[in-house]
């Protein structure tokens, strides 16, 4: 079965560029970045879909249940559950040692391959027939599947850079008790690539950009892609950014009822605290929660490009513990609250 490596995450909202640059090196397996006996328990978790299983890991702390639990989403492109995207070299780990260091506050968590990734990778479909909304129904289902099991007290979807998209809308159809972004985009995909690409194209080219970007958000297909435009364009993946587009993150968060959390970074080279505060403006009641000196891979690295490089692919570096702290925080504040 084909697989679908969706170009959605170049860019802002994805990898950034100078790790793109970066060649794989995967001679030496990545380290755990984790205590060797941590006072946790993980278990393989699956779900069954029309068109195949999705496999994840559940992580639950050695402590008697019920116990609040959180849903995972990963960010775009070829991410794992633990965080790992298979276009960079190394691992980072980031959303294990997030799941893990929830675990050791007394909450559970549920991290998967999103289909076509990893584990999950006989579950996908075709890049022509991959929309965003099957990435959004497939977190409704895995909410769904928590809901009923009598271990869990409370269920939050928490979603990473693109994920944070998917959990947004996810929460409206489910029964989320909180929902929590972080990394995520403030503004429509559009908007994004547009800037993203500003004054790197030759005049000729951007205007192109933008002519094509336009019928997409009119939800129409084009033909008229330029080749140098073609891996992000090409027609295979046009009805996944139709249905992408169409999802404006501001106007999503401001649906969602249940309380809210808004985080992000200050380090982060790929999106910026601006992005965070449109999300939190859109929602006045949620929380916003800028977490200093934390990056993409939410780890505590400096506006160094060395350092930023390192940090993708080194699965040693700790979770910013602010982070931890007020996700824990967050999470356990009673039902309504």
């Amino acid at each position: 079965m084909r697989k679908y490596f969706i170009a959605s995450w170049v860019g802002l909202i994805g990898l950034p560029a100078f790790l793109l640059a970066q060649s794989p090196d995967r001679s030496r397996p990545p380290a755990s970045g984790m205590l060797e006996s941590p006072p946790i328990t993980s278990e393989p978790v699956v779900l069954e879909t029309s068109t195949g299983r999705l496999y994840g890991t559940v992580d639950l702390p050695r402590s008697a249940a019920p116990f609040p639990v959180a849903l995972l989403i990963a960010g775009s492109g070829p991410t794992d559950r633990d965080g790992n995207s298979a276009a960079l070299p190394g691992a980072n780990n980031s959303l294990k040692l997030l799941a893990q260091g929830l675990a050791t506050q007394g909450i559970a968590s549920v991290r998967y391959d999103k289909r076509g990734i990893a584990e999950s990778a006989k579950a996908g479909t075709s890049e022509t027939d991959l929309r965003f909304d099957t990435y959004v129904d497939d977190a409704v289902r895995w909410g769904k599947q928590l809901r009923e099991d009598k271990r869990f007290s409370k269920l939050v979807v928490i979603g990473h850079s693109e994920g944070a998209l998917i959990g947004t809308v996810a929460t409206q159809k489910m029964q989320a008790d909180a929902f929590i972004s972080i990394a995520g985009a403030g503004r429509p995909a559009p908007q994004l690539i547009l800037d993203q690409v500003k004054g790197k194209l030759p005049p000729d080219l951007q205007r192109q950009t933008e002519r094509v970007l336009q019928r997409l958000t009119e939800g129409k297909t084009t033909g008229e892609v330029p080749a140098p435009l073609a891996a992000l364009f090409r027609p295979s993946v046009q009805p996944y950014l139709i249905s992408w587009f169409r999802y404006d993150p501001a106007q999503e968060i401001a649906k969602i009822t249940v309380p809210t959390l808004v985080v992000q970074g200050t380090t982060d080279v790929q999106v910026s605290t601006e992005e965070a505060k449109l999300l939190a403006k859109a929602k006045p009641a949620a929380k916003l929660l800028i977490v200093e000196g934390m990056n993409h891979v939410l780890k505590e690295v400096p506006l160094d490009n060395a350092q930023q490089v390192k940090s993708y692919r080194d699965a040693t570096l700790p979770v910013a513990p602010q982070l931890l702290r007020e996700l824990g925080v967050f999470i356990k504040q009673p039902v309504g609250n």
